[in-house]
């Protein structure tokens, strides 16, 4: 059997629980204080002294700012019934809520995730500066490619002087006259031109490697456990050093040099005077080095072409580390620390629950005691008190309505012949039995058993 009304129980568990609920909102608001403080100390900038009692102020303030507020909310909201007043509360409410995230939250995710959003954003430029010395190191190579052309033509023109020279190949005439001469003249400069391609490859190879030690040095940097500040400040200086080895790479590539020399061999074309000692010879001289020229303005061509096709490649762009603080790497890699995101503003934001909590008990609350009829509320205490009283009544000769509120009181029935006294019923009136006065039992008392 239920003694007491589910309104009455709802309404003792909410007063047990409140001193809970205010020890639970301090503690909230202590800690969103102290990841407030770890976030913003390191935003700061000044002397030891003046950064501990700046962050010290700023962390209390948002304390102070999140208890009270919260501490308004859970009074106000479950007392409000009107559907545009608690319509207002919630949206001040959202209001405090935004304003609590502005100021604290996103402190509490750099103090939660700080560090690893630092190492993150390291992490990101790394890979970057991976990416563009490979580009810088393809360009540079890309160069290389003309190589095999270069050589094949050097040693066409040096097989073509060597038949002309022994066998008289080209003129039918055997020696070194003009058409052996301007062989030998297009193989040198052919040659000359692969030595230089072939020079550029090792210093290719040597910045490379440079800029691969970097690289090396600033994985370590980033993988290496400790505290991040110093480990940055190592980093920038890798980057600034491996930055200068993406840009003498760049420097090194000779697609340009080599397109001018290829314009070079047929601008620069100069045929010998034949010098063969008949008429006859020196026409075939002639032929044979107008000959020569097309084949050198076509080889020409064709190294101009493909030069074109490298300098076509971009250019890598040159590439900075930008050092940030916790809060702004937070902020800029949010989305790989949404579980430190949803922790920080869980600290700040959770008495939103007890809110909805409170409201909703209040509510069931005010519905129970609507529901309930007048009888349900009343205890035996109260029962016999009322009981007495109507006796009295009833004996000082006052009609007491029984019906229903309303009725016409011509159409009662006559009252009863008046009862004798309470005191004169009551037993112990011969001194035997002491009456006992049923209003001064507790209202928490139990009827006795019959």
């Amino acid at each position: 059997m239920q003694l007491k009304p589910n309104a009455y129980r709802l309404n003792e568990t909410v007063k047990s629980v409140e001193t809970m609920t205010r020890f639970a909102l301090a503690v909230l608001a202590l800690a969103s204080g102290v990841y407030t403080y770890l976030g913003v100390r390191g935003l700061l900038d000044g002397s030891a002294s003046f950064v501990f009692f700046a962050a010290i102020i700023y962390s209390a303030a948002v304390s102070v700012a999140i208890y009270a507020f919260w501490s308004f909310m859970l009074r106000f909201v479950p007392l409000v019934t009107s559907g545009v007043q608690r319509l207002a509360l919630f949206l001040t409410m959202a209001i405090g809520c935004a304003m609590i995230i502005a100021m604290s939250s996103w402190l509490n995710a750099a103090a939660l995730a700080g560090s690893a959003a630092l190492e993150q954003h390291m992490a990101v430029t790394l890979q970057g500066y991976a990416e563009d010395l490979d580009a810088a190191h393809a360009n540079a190579l890309a160069s290389q490619s003309l190589l095999p052309d270069v050589q094949r033509a050097a040693e066409r023109f040096a097989g073509l002087a060597a038949d002309e020279r022994e066998s008289g190949a080209l003129t039918g005439t055997t020696g070194s006259g003009s058409v052996v001469q301007l062989l030998t003249q297009m193989s040198a400069q052919m040659t000359q031109l692969s030595t230089t391609i072939t020079s550029n490859r090792d210093a290719v190879a040597g910045l490379f490697e440079q800029g691969s030690t970097r690289l090396a040095s600033m994985r370590e940097l980033v993988s290496t456990p400790g505290a991040v500040a110093p480990r940055s400040d190592s980093f920038q200086t890798e980057a600034v050093q491996l930055s200068a080895v993406i840009a003498a790479l760049q420097q090194t590539d000779i697609a340009a040099s080599v397109k001018r020399a290829a314009a070079d061999l047929s601008a620069g074309f100069i045929a010998p005077v034949a010098n063969g000692q008949s008429a006859d010879l020196a026409n075939r001289q002639d032929q044979v080095m107008e000959t020569v020229r097309v084949s050198v303005a076509a080889q020409s061509t064709a190294l101009s072409a493909a030069a074109d096709e490298i300098l076509a490649t971009p250019a890598v762009e040159q590439r900075r580390f930008v050092p940030l603080s916790s809060a702004e790497a937070v902020i800029r890699y949010w989305s790989d620390f949404i579980p430190s995101w949803a922790g920080a503003i869980s600290i700040d934001l959770l008495p939103v629950v007890l809110v909805l909590v409170l409201m909703i008990v209040n509510d069931a609350m005010r519905q129970e005691s609507q529901s309930l009829a007048e009888a349900e509320n009343i205890t035996a205490a109260e029962m016999l008190r009322a009981m007495a009283l109507f006796r009295q009544m009833e004996a000082a000769g006052i009609a007491v309505a029984t019906g229903p509120p309303g009725q016409d009181s011509a159409s009662e029935p006559e009252p009863a012949p008046a009862a004798p006294p309470l005191a004169a019923e009551a037993p112990g009136a011969d001194g035997t039995v002491t009456p006992i006065d049923a209003a001064q039992r507790k209202r928490t008392d139990a009827p006795r058993p019959a």
